[in-house]
């Protein structure tokens, strides 16, 4: 845990203003109220903070997020548009390899966090993306991607378990991601299981 990177990529696509509860907090409210339990954890063993990931339609970046800047960015940012998971995936996965490159990754690799509710724009999309990545890596652990589901989405549960069951069958040269969707978090919060996520 401690010698790795983390970027959050948080879906702001319309739906996520949707709330999960009648009179219940929203996907939003959530998703902030997780990166927040993030940043924090994060923060007491890498000061830099946390790369931090919006998309819908569009992505923007933002980079070491600590746990003060967190309200900001969801101030900033109003869910709307689709779910173009494909763009924004790419983008952190160059940056990865880009810092690997350069030397300047942590020597532990890095964890990729997605926060979503809905299927993505382009399914094959996605699995290309990942399936690229996992050939461009060294070992196994070096790159793990988890996909959490936030909300009842049957379509967007299902894309999950795809992803998890058949990549290295469309090609993946490790099985690098793992998803976690409503049915497996019992009775955990999201913030619990971001937690969880990376102490794997």
């Amino acid at each position: 845990m401690e010698n790795r990177d983390y970027t959050l990529i948080i879906d702001k696509s319309g739906s996520m203003s949707t709330p999960d509860q009648p009179g219940g907090q929203t996907r939003w409210y959530t998703a902030q109220e997780s990166t927040l339990a993030l940043a924090r954890k994060c923060e007491q063993f890498d000061p830099d903070g946390i790369t931090v990931y919006l998309f819908s339609s569009r992505f923007k970046r933002y980079d070491n997020v600590t746990s003060d800047k967190v309200g900001q960015i969801f101030q900033e940012n109003d869910p709307m548009g689709r779910t173009d998971l494909a763009s924004v995936l790419q983008d952190a996965l160059n940056s990865y390899f880009q810092r690997k490159s350069a030397g300047q990754t942590k020597p532990e690799g890095e964890t990729i966090l997605v926060i979503t509710d809905g299927e993505p724009d382009d399914r094959k999309a996605v699995m290309r993306v990942i399936v690229e990545a996992s050939r461009h890596i060294d070992r196994d652990e070096e790159l793990a991607i988890s996909l959490i589901q936030v909300g009842n989405d049957p379509t967007a549960t299902r894309f999950l378990k795809i992803l998890d069951d058949e990549l290295q069958g469309a090609g993946a040269k490790f099985d690098i991601v793992d998803t976690v969707t409503l049915d497996d978090m019992a009775d955990m919060t999201l913030p619990e299981i971001l937690l969880n996520a990376i102490q794997d």
